[in-house]
């Protein structure tokens, strides 16, 4: 049933459905160079959710590294320390009498984690799984080549490189198949016989290369720190001919006098999986016995029932015509002269989401699934104080609600040994996660209390657990996920403790992710009881909890016990005497103004606890915090920062945070203050590479276009002048269930249509005016 309304000059329809609508661009998006990749930022990635591959495209030498998202070092440990919770009462009587600092060292005596923590071989990291290596024989003596160009086309998931050496076209083709799971690379000349090259496989450490008959691999097994055995893996090789021959020398297999060669690449690892080399040999034979086209037909389709839920348009110029590394150069000097880049960046926030993760398989790391080293900055990890959830903020509003269920599964796993660290640290029921985790369930507190004593990540966890009922009120998955957000409530319920100076319910021991404050002493500590960021978690999980029994008609005593104590924690924020939001219980002065964590705006974004219609004053000192702490940092800062201001419906400013983090770079130094950015591949730049920049960048131009945090669809709250012109999005999500289109001109929306599945009442505020609509199904 389709229903018209016309009213204040705007067209708005409700429809009711349940299939799934198909939108593609009508330009189809490609990040294209007139140039092969000469430093690994430059490269383009291709992957399925569980392989992937990011080639240079080199004309007469291709470096393609491969990756397995499941390929970790490492192994599960038990790091807590079991006598910790016995040093809790002198902890908390040092920072009840202010003694930060003193708290503090006692804190990294007792209060940390047994081993080197993250830096210990049993925490393990995430690794890439080896290099294919092309080495291309033409002419003698040809070493020139015209008509270059490489893309990558969003729409299909495939990259593409095009050249001419001596009157013959080279092409080559490649996916991370979402159909067969493996990599697929297709080359071709349109001179007959004019392919010669060989292929190797090679890795750093940890690699045996052989041939067998006619396919390369390369196996091994990886360290684990601990007396068992760590993880193994398996690579496999193999070229499929038109024309020539295939023969094997030095571990090589070597292409003579071929029109074409299409190189299937398998792989797996023993991680869930004891019997990975005979997957990883079924999925070979599959794979190469596909007629080529058809194999691709099937994957593009596949990738496309995700990519093609979402349409995004914005009026006015853009310069496709131009290669990306070129148009960064020129948005950062003329923004106004292409609106395509915002759209380009947003849909590959998208496309790397769909890239890098699936259903049953582990969500995105702090690299997504594409690493080039063997030790991975910071681990490749999940780091739980901001860097993962950002990975997921843009998965529902942009309408790929399933890739969130990795992240659950995850967390579903973290449960049981986050019950062993809460009653070694805090002699508590339920269970807790610190800052870092690995596929592993690491749980415990980092190894210094200047970061790793924070002790909501499992609540901040528990967030995003949440985020997907919320927009798809699927009330299995609630209760699914329920005893983990029970047991995480149960955790910080028993934690809180009466703060003698407030009287308010608080942690303690505790900390602001990262952050460190000047004492009245003079010394700094990071130490403290009821950071903001605490109590601001734990009024969202328990009223979160609470919501869920009475939806799930469960534990209506301990929701009621959890209501009780709600009253007693601190508010959502605090005004300080400067008129910005208090980070710390105490007015402490931060030894970094600028610094990149703002974990004090958790409420603001992603919580809904602080609103500019419902909690002004509290929305002003965001405003006021966020100025001081300025719009420079890695590129996660900026992209939270550009959601910040989204929230507060400041469009300007969320376009200028928007502009800096599409700063061109090719720093790939450890980098934790200003200067992120994105890198020619428009992979974002801490620097280094870490992918939470893409995701929340991603996730702060919906926040822009639509928001659904307050009980009502806005659409949208902080349009910049840029995009006033013209634009229309379609499939877009909101919180309900609801799937939203619309379109606007001169900063106004024109029309609107809402999807639902069942009888529901919809608030919708559209050009200032908030209506009440009943949207009815078929």
């Amino acid at each position: 049933m389709t229903i018209n309304y016309k009213c204040f000059g705007i067209f708005i329809f409700f429809w009711v459905g349940i299939h799934q609508i198909s939108f593609a661009q009508r330009k189809p998006l490609q990040l294209w160079y007139s140039k092969p990749a000469m430093v690994w930022e430059e490269t383009l990635p291709v992957g399925n959710g569980r392989l992937g591959m990011t080639p240079d495209g080199g004309v007469f030498s291709e470096k393609i590294i491969l990756n397995d998202i499941t390929l970790w070092s490492g192994a599960p440990q038990d790091a807590n320390n079991y006598n910790a919770y016995k040093a809790l009462p002198e902890i908390r009587r040092l920072i009840a009498e202010g003694k930060n600092d003193e708290a503090q060292a006692l804190v990294n005596q007792s209060f940390v984690c047994t081993g080197n923590g993250s830096g210990s071989v049993p925490f393990g990291c995430f690794q890439m799984l080896g290099e294919l290596s092309l080495d291309f024989n033409y002419k003698a003596g040809v070493k020139e080549y015209t008509n270059y160009n490489r893309y990558l086309a969003l729409g299909d998931a495939l990259i593409h490189s095009k050249y001419r050496i001596d009157g013959v076209n080279y092409t080559r083709e490649y996916f991370s198949s979402f159909d067969d799971d493996v990599n697929v690379i297709r080359i071709t000349s349109d001179v007959p016989g004019r392919l010669n090259f060989s292929i190797a496989l090679n890795r750093p450490e940890k690699a045996d290369i052989r041939v067998i008959g006619n396919e390369l691999q390369m196996y091994g097994t990886l360290d684990s720190g601990t007396p068992d055995r760590g993880m193994s893996y398996l690579s496999a090789v193999r070229a499929v001919l038109k024309g020539g021959k295939q023969t094997a020398k030095d571990n090589r297999l070597v292409i003579e006098n071929a029109t074409e060669v299409i190189i299937y690449v398998s792989a797996g690892t023993s991680y869930k999986n004891k019997d990975f080399s005979a997957s990883v040999a079924a999925m070979m034979a599959k794979a190469v016995k596909k007629d080529y086209l058809k194999q691709k037909e099937a994957h593009v389709a596949n990738f496309q029932r995700l990519y093609n839920r979402v349409y995004l348009e914005l009026g006015g110029t853009d310069l496709s015509h131009v290669p990306v590394n070129e148009r960064l150069k020129n948005f950062r000097l003329h923004p106004e002269a292409d609106n395509g880049l915002p759209v380009l960046f947003y849909q590959y926030g998208r496309y790397l989401a769909i890239s890098s993760t699936r259903k049953g398989l582990l969500p995105p790391n702090l690299q997504g699934l594409w690493a080039n080293q063997i030790q991975t900055p910071w681990n490749g990890d999940y780091h739980l104080d901001v860097n993962v959830q950002m990975n997921h903020w843009p998965m529902e509003v942009s309408n790929l609600s399933e890739l969130n269920l990795p992240l659950a599964d995850l967390v579903e796993g973290m449960v049981a040994p986050g019950q062993r660290t809460a009653k070694a640290y805090y002699d508590a029921p339920g269970w807790v996660a610190h800052v870092i985790t690995n596929i592993w369930g690491f749980t415990e507190p980092g190894e210094s209390a200047s970061w790793g004593a924070t002790k909501v990540g499992s609540g901040w966890l528990c967030s995003n657990l949440w985020d997907h009922y919320a927009f798809t009120e699927d009330h299995e998955y609630l209760r699914k996920i329920y005893p983990v957000l029970k047991q995480a409530a149960l955790f910080y319920s028993s934690m809180l403790i009466k703060d003698v100076k407030s009287g308010y319910l608080v942690t303690s021991p505790s900390s602001s992710p990262e952050n460190t404050f000047y004492l009245p002493n003079g010394k700094t500590a990071s130490i403290c009881a009821g950071p903001t960021i605490d109590n601001q978690i734990i009024r969202e999980l328990f009223s979160n909890v609470i919501t869920a029994s009475r939806i799930l008609k469960t534990d209506q005593d301990f929701a009621t016990e959890l209501e009780r104590k709600l009253s007693h924690v601190p508010p959502a924020g605090i005004i300080g005497k400067d008129g910005r939001l208090l980070e710390w219980m105490e007015d402490y002065k931060e030894t970094d103004a600028q610094h990149r964590h703002i974990s004090h705006l958790y409420g603001l974004f992603p919580a809904a606890l602080i609103t500019s219609d419902g909690t002004p004053e509290l929305a002003e000192a965001c405003r006021r915090t966020l100025d001081v702490r300025g719009d420079d940092g890695p590129s996660w800062s900026i992209a939270y920062k550009l959601l910040f201001w989204a929230r507060l419906h400041d469009g300007e400013r969320s376009y200028k945070l928007f502009k800096e983090l599409l700063k061109p770079t090719l720093r790939t130094d450890i980098n934790y203050g200003a200067g992120g950015g994105v890198y020619p591949n428009l992979l974002s730049a801490g620097p280094p590479f870490q992918i939470d920049g893409n995701f929340g960048g991603a996730a702060g131009i919906a926040e822009m276009l639509i928001q659904s945090h307050t009980g009502k669809i806005e659409l949208l709250p902080a349009l910049p002048n840029a995009w006033k012109a013209s634009g229309t999005v379609k499939g877009l999500k909101a919180r309900g269930n609801y799937t939203v289109d619309f379109s606007w001109k001169d900063g106004k929306v024109t029309t609107y249509q809402v999807r639902s599945v069942k009888n529901k009442k919809v608030k919708v505020l559209v050009n200032g005016i908030t209506r009440e609509e009943k949207v009815s199904p078929n």
